[in-house]
């Protein structure tokens, strides 16, 4: 008999470590390679995590809530080999690090190292998590401050929940010395509001998702001051031109051609024209982004939302992106993405139109500084100009509504973005070939 690790596995290029959610086996059980064996939860999406190898479920080493580095060990398995890993016993709290720094790969020996508070004065020695330290450099906490909030989780871990409740109960406390970077943070919470509650309601406990939802909307609020700017495109030669082809690109490519791509693939060229919408705000710095990375809002059957990601939009053709839409979407709506497929988006848009809405004002995905939705597109009267004069027709329109985040994109920027997405809609050539 011969034991190995099993370690925290790399579930994307942006993630840096995961929470244990359940457990699908217990100790002493028979696994199979590639059996699911656990369920992770990331910032992105929940995850089954399959065996690395095949033997019994010798010891389980992170318990359900804890939330792990890429690369730590999670548990022991014992298998019928003889050349097997060695693992040292389970190591106190004030040794942990080394452990993990001792049987971690390189890349995550790093990141445990920055993600490592130094011993302060107050000899604070405890493991800190990279959301954690996160959290504490957007607040601007310092790391004697971070020493004092008590921690609930593991070994007297402070969890992102102990970091949200101390930012709650900090911000509402009377500060001095308020730098403008941190106005927004220092804000006071808004108080609680008293829900009364009859005999005939009912009462139901939000899932993990729609609470992640809630609070990433209210972050953003708070951190963005929003505006939105509104424009009238006329699509008719999209409308015209789709109704044309989709019979054939459907026999053709075995699924529908929807409205979305012609709208990513407009967002995409004016982006180009106007490269500072596709930036992330970091403190005082902006950070201008070089892929055109969109994200694409997309309805669960829950009712809750979520944002896959085309990477590089701006490299697909129309086939090419109807394509990948479709197939985020559908994967999306069973579970089956992965957290990369969740990340590393730049600009983001939610089509309302799809549920019958004309317009919205859509809410910022943070560290992005701008959202585009689409509203429905309606037959309307219109007045259109000829070269024997003004005529008025029916023609099909919608409402595109711009957010953005008025830190760093004025009115100016973003009116004009807004406008030249119309203009590349409207612009459409009838003569596109599928």
């Amino acid at each position: 008999m011969a034991t190995v690790e099993m370690l925290m596995p790399k579930m994307g290029e942006s993630i840096i470590e995961g929470t244990i959610l359940t457990w699908l086996k217990k100790e002493g059980d028979t696994i199979e390679q590639d059996e699911s064996v656990l369920e992770v939860a990331t910032d992105k999406v929940d995850t089954e995590v399959p065996a690395t190898h095949a033997g019994v479920l010798k010891k389980i080493l992170a318990k359900e809530g804890d939330v792990i580095a890429v690369g730590a060990p999670i548990a022991i398995i014992e298998t019928e080999g003889e050349n097997g890993i060695s693992t040292p016993e389970v190591a106190p709290a004030s040794e942990e690090k080394e452990v993990l720094m001792a049987t971690a790969p390189a890349q995550t020996q790093s990141i445990l190292a920055s993600a490592t508070v130094s011993p302060t004065p107050g000899g604070d020695n405890r493991f800190y998590s990279p959301l954690v330290l996160s959290i504490a450099k957007e607040e601007n906490i310092s790391k004697t401050e971070l020493a004092s909030i008590p921690g609930t989780g593991k070994d007297g871990r402070v969890t992102k929940q102990d970091m949200l409740n101390y930012v709650k109960n900090r911000a509402s406390k009377p500060t001095t010395g308020i730098q403008p970077s941190a106005v927004a943070s220092s804000m006071p919470a808004p108080a609680r509001v008293e829900v009364s509650i009859s005999a005939q309601d009912e009462i139901m406990e939000m899932d993990r998702m729609r609470k992640m939802i809630a609070q990433r909307m209210v972050d953003s609020k708070r951190i963005s001051p929003h505006v939105t700017s509104f424009v009238e495109a006329d699509v008719t030669n999209i409308v015209l031109w789709r109704n044309k082809v989709k019979d054939a690109y459907k026999k053709k490519e075995g699924e529908a051609l929807t409205f979305t791509p012609f709208f990513i693939q407009a967002v995409t060229k004016a982006i180009k024209d106007f490269p500072m919408i596709n930036i992330s705000v970091d403190g005082d710095k902006i950070i201008k982004k070089k892929d055109i990375n969109v994200g694409v809002a997309v309805a669960l059957p829950s009712g809750n939302l979520i944002v896959p990601v085309i990477k590089n939009a701006d490299q697909f053709n129309l086939t090419g992106l109807s394509k990948k839409i479709n197939d985020l979407a559908n994967r999306a709506r069973i579970n089956k993405l992965s957290p990369d497929e969740l990340s590393g988006g730049t600009y983001t848009v939610s089509n309302v139109g799809s549920f019958g809405n004309v317009m919205g004002t859509p809410i910022i995905m943070q560290p992005q500084v701008a959202i585009l939705a689409v509203g429905a597109i309606q037959k309307k009267p219109a007045v259109v100009e000829l070269p024997t004069g003004d005529v008025i027709a029916i023609r099909h329109k919608m409402f595109l509504s711009h957010s953005y985040d008025h830190r760093v994109v004025d009115g100016s920027l973003g009116g004009m973005f807004v406008r030249r997405v119309a203009d590349y809609l409207e612009a459409f050539d009838l003569n596109t070939a599928l």
